[in-house]
């Protein structure tokens, strides 16, 4: 952890030396007969220039006819190409790419997510509609999300220091949004219940919400820690949850813009958290250093009342990426290092249920992270060999695997309503859209 917080922690070597700002739109010069009604006319789609007083110009050097001197001509030229940063478009303001609407969806595809139970049925038949391959990051890519309340969105958080939001099935420019946010890489990424914004975390030690629809940030959440991992509060949206790289999570309250509730017990950073169904416990995996690995690996918290129930849930000598509840029965689960995913019980003592597990897959030392279909139903995972593994969430079969990059598939998530697909990313910096 503290070396990726070395590598990812600073600028990125993508920018160039102005901090990445191009503004290379030309003045053009004043018109002979400036007409009354233009000076209330202000664009506000292009940034604004203002002459640099410390210019010494003649007033009357830009009148038609009058001689200008080489030596007026390079200074008027040089107040020309300096911009007033204060009036220019704010860098946490990102450009908008394409349409955001799922007016721009093929229509069988616009019907399938309206009422998948008339129409899906007769595109199981046909997932090449539905298989697309997204790519537009330049790093590894760490996360995925579905939009709940527009389902033909998808969220993605990147080591580019970006999340891109992706109108997947769009005809036209998949790619809608490049959120330029954060000032370092991007650790994960959740959709809000409410409305079309993002809570997203990362190197820069902050979380931040961005209103996707405008493309710009609407609050910043700073800690003193490297932030891995966000999660809204299932009952209350006004709340969200954050663990980092110093051990510490905690409940920010949106309105407040402060903490509420923190939970510290070791300084090992935290790798994922995760409420359970009745919002009463947070289970937390940590990157233990300690000699006894078993101890903190695995941590349930009562959540009002800020104390851990149980440090010891997990016994094996390896830490857990990924963390799971089942939406519905009284488990979850733990992608293990140890390259299999284990089962544990919600309920005290919160025990591990030694005689059954998915191990088909392989992890190899990557943040490869695991899911529940919204049924239940099904247990899906990334792998370090780059296949997507589907197995029974009852039995722990494995129903099938899908090959989908050629590196290591980091995150894979089930779509909201059209049950077979599944979106993954990898660590080429890759995203795409499958059906199982």
């Amino acid at each position: 952890m503290d070396l990726l917080c070395k590598v990812y922690g600073g600028t990125s070597d993508e920018e160039d030396d102005n901090g990445g700002i191009h503004l290379q739109r030309p003045i053009l010069p004043p018109p002979k007969r400036a007409k009354f009604e233009n000076f209330h006319q202000v664009s506000n789609h292009l940034p604004l220039y203002k002459s640099n007083p410390s210019a010494n110009l003649p007033a009357q050097a830009s009148l038609p006819g009058r001689y200008i001197s080489k030596r007026e001509r390079a200074a008027m030229a040089s107040v020309e190409k300096v911009p007033d940063l204060s009036t220019t478009i704010s860098p946490n303001s990102s450009p908008v790419l394409g349409s955001i609407l799922d007016s721009v969806l093929p229509h069988n595809i616009l019907s399938a997510l309206r009422d998948q139970t008339k129409v899906y049925g007769n595109m199981i038949h046909t997932p090449e509609r539905l298989s697309v391959v997204l790519d537009g990051h330049k790093r590894s890519v760490n996360a995925v999300q579905w939009s709940t309340s527009h389902a033909h969105l998808l969220a993605s958080a990147g080591m580019d220091q970006t999340v891109c939001i992706w109108n997947v099935w769009s005809r036209d420019q998949k790619k809608a949004r490049v959120l330029n946010c954060h000032h370092a890489a991007v650790k994960d990424v959740k959709w809000s219940p409410y409305g079309l914004f993002v809570l997203s975390c990362g190197y820069d030690c902050t979380s931040r919400l961005i209103d996707v629809e405008k493309g710009t940030e609407t609050q910043v959440f700073n800690e003193d820690q490297v932030v891995g991992v966000v999660k809204f509060h299932p009952d209350n949206y006004n709340l969200f949850l954050s663990g980092g790289s110093k051990g510490h999570l905690k409940i920010w309250d949106i309105r407040a813009g402060k903490v509420v509730h923190q939970y510290v017990r070791n300084p090992d950073p935290i790798l994922d958290a995760e409420f359970t169904v009745d919002a009463k416990r947070i289970i937390s995996s940590s990157d233990t250093s300690k000699s006894n690995i078993s101890e903190n690996s695995i941590m349930v918290w009562d959540v009002s009342r800020e104390i851990p129930l149980s440090n010891q849930v997990y016994g094996e000598a390896y830490t857990c990426p990924s963390i799971r509840c089942h939406p519905s029965d009284p488990k979850f689960i733990a992608q293990s290092n140890g390259n299999y995913i284990a089962i544990f019980s919600t309920k005290p003592p919160f025990g591990l249920d030694k005689y059954r597990r998915y191990g088909s897959h392989s992890v190899s030392g990557f943040p490869i992270k695991c899911n529940f279909s919204l049924d239940g139903d099904k247990v899906i995972s990334g792998s370090s060999d780059g296949y997507i593994y589907v197995y029974d969430s009852n039995t722990c079969k494995l129903i099938r695997k899908i090959k989908a990059y050629n590196e290591a598939c980091i995150d894979v998530v089930f779509h909201p309503v059209m049950s077979n697909v599944v979106a993954s990313c990898s660590w080429s910096g890759q995203v795409s859209v499958a059906v199982t």
